[in-house]
């Protein structure tokens, strides 16, 4: 089977991959793309316009069918089961729910060295950790060519992370699928790890993964963005990344935005409050010179200069915090 994980810039180079597949294409394809959990998707229409396969939303139970492509709805994880799929509203991956870890650790599980993953188009690493867990259990890598990408970051952090073993420009990707769709699998493969099949289960919200005292990973000293529960650091096939308890999963890069995006916000509470302050001190002072109090009009008058001084600070440091954001987005972007 087949497994395509793209994010931003994702669509047109979807598009070309689906365009290049033959109506006879003799495996199963699964598509994610990372899209607003409220946002309906037209993706299965632009892909059925883009080829020959039929395609069509992932429904719960849908069953594997050799030329079709089912395509992960807005606010569901697909997880892979031996011949069906299964839709989840499990925990986020890296703030995403479908997520192209989900999808692909779970073919990895089910499928094993039947599995090809492909990445495309994305920000951040989103996709690397999954790509590392195809190729841990024998499946094969295939990544768009970060220089052909919209958005490289995505390829180029999944080729550091699991060097796959093909790299090429995405109009190339479907001649390649169709070769190693034909080549013999070895299946034999290894066992899935029982890191994997816990990550599958949690993502399932299976209850006995769940609820296991025993978490995959270190605890890491940092807080969960999506429920501040405590994250647990977990190394797997040379990439580093974290999950908490209650199992939303965390990239390092896409960690790191996120708590950029808190930290943000924390501030313009700040702000607010600092801004507040400085208005309140400001009526207070006109109020008790209007009565003679010069003394506390002037205290007043001071409260109020050191609430707008403060207030330019924190200003300086959501611009900072912000640049500093998006300077990391776009080098990530270029270099990976």
């Amino acid at each position: 089977m087949v497994v395509i994980g793209a994010s931003a810039g994702g669509v047109e180079a979807l598009r070309t991959l689906v365009g290049g597949l033959p109506s006879d294409f003799p495996a199963a394809v699964l598509v994610v793309l990372h899209l607003p959990a409220g946002s309906p998707s037209a993706l299965p229409l632009i892909l059925r316009r883009a080829g020959a396969l039929p395609v069509s939303d992932a429904q719960n139970d849908s069953p594997l069918r050799d030329g079709h492509i089912l395509v992960a709805p807005p606010d569901h994880h697909v997880i892979v089961l031996d011949n069906r799929v299964a839709l989840s509203r499990g925990p986020r991956e890296n703030g995403h729910r479908p997520a192209v870890d989900v999808m692909f650790r779970s073919a990895a599980r089910a499928k094993g060295a039947q599995t090809i993953g492909v990445v495309l188009s994305g920000a951040l690493d989103d996709g690397a950790a999954g790509m590392v867990a195809i190729t841990l259990r024998g499946g094969v890598g295939v990544v768009q060519d970060p220089a052909d990408a919209l958005h490289p970051a995505m390829p180029q952090n999944c080729i550091e992370a699991a060097q796959p073993e093909h790299v090429l420009p995405v109009e190339k990707i479907p001649a390649l699928l169709c070769e190693l769709v034909q080549q013999e699998v070895d299946g034999a493969a290894a066992e899935p790890s029982e890191l994997m099949k816990m990550e599958t289960a949690m993502a399932d919200l299976d209850p006995s993964a769940l609820n296991d005292p025993d978490r995959p990973g270190e605890p890491a000293g940092l807080s969960c963005p999506d429920c501040n529960g405590t994250l647990f650091q977990i190394q797997e096939g040379g990439l580093l990344r974290f999950r908490c308890r209650v199992g939303h999963a965390w990239s390092p890069q896409n960690l790191l935005a996120e708590q950029a995006a808190s930290l943000e916000g924390a501030l313009w509470i700040a702000l607010r409050s600092l801004e507040e302050k400085a208005a309140l001190s400001r009526d207070m002072c006109a109020r008790a010179t209007a009565r003679g109090h010069g003394r506390t009009a002037d205290r007043f008058a001071d409260d109020g200069q050191e609430a707008v001084n403060a207030a330019n600070l924190v200003r300086e440091l959501i611009v900072r915090i912000s640049s500093g954001t998006l300077s990391l987005i776009e080098e990530t972007e270029k270099s990976g």
